[in-house]
């Protein structure tokens, strides 16, 4: 992916996942293992009620406490406790409708269909904030196979981490965080 035209000026880092061990390594919860790898998958991180986060540099990192359809109670109360503007922030989630390494960095865009977003545009009452969409998606040849409900919960193997990692380090250097 090309570098971005200009740069967001990024003040918190959201990861959309499911919280507890059942779900920790599932393709669902890429946007939560996006904001681990950044934190050098740091153990200090600081919560309240309603989020996980850890400072980085200047950014905050943060991780959503509800479940992914439910995201948006979580995002917002992030905005008000950092006191940012939806144009401030990054919302790093999976995405079904692209490939596994592949991903998409956008602004001002509808929730697509994926219900975590959607629960964040409802919430925040707003759609301008940015988006990396972390692609899951499995292929064969070139054509996708599954339906997402048969593979985002599933455990994502030593293989597909590597995957994702790489493609995180792409995100990062996109992001020039």
């Amino acid at each position: 992916m090309p570098k971005l035209q200009t740069k967001p000026q990024i003040k918190l880092i959201a990861g959309l996942g499911n919280p507890g061990e059942e779900y920790a390594n599932t393709f669902h919860n890429a946007g939560f293992k996006f904001v681990e790898f950044l934190s050098g998958n740091e153990s200090i991180w600081k919560e309240t009620d309603s989020f996980f986060y850890f400072k980085y540099e200047k950014i905050i990192l943060a991780k959503t406490k509800s479940f992914m359809n439910d995201s948006g109670r979580s995002v917002s109360k992030m905005l008000h406790y950092f006191n940012v503007g939806p144009e401030e922030i990054i919302l790093a989630h999976d995405d079904s409708d692209l490939t596994l390494g592949e991903y998409k960095i956008q602004f001002n865009k509808g929730a697509a269909g994926h219900k975590g977003v959607s629960s964040v545009i409802s919430n925040i009452k707003s759609k301008e904030f940015w988006r990396v969409r972390i692609g899951i998606r499995e292929s064969v040849n070139g054509i996708p196979r599954k339906k997402a409900g048969d593979f985002v919960l599933k455990k994502i193997t030593s293989t597909k981490q590597k995957e994702l990692e790489k493609c995180f380090s792409s995100i990062k250097e996109d992001l020039e965080i």
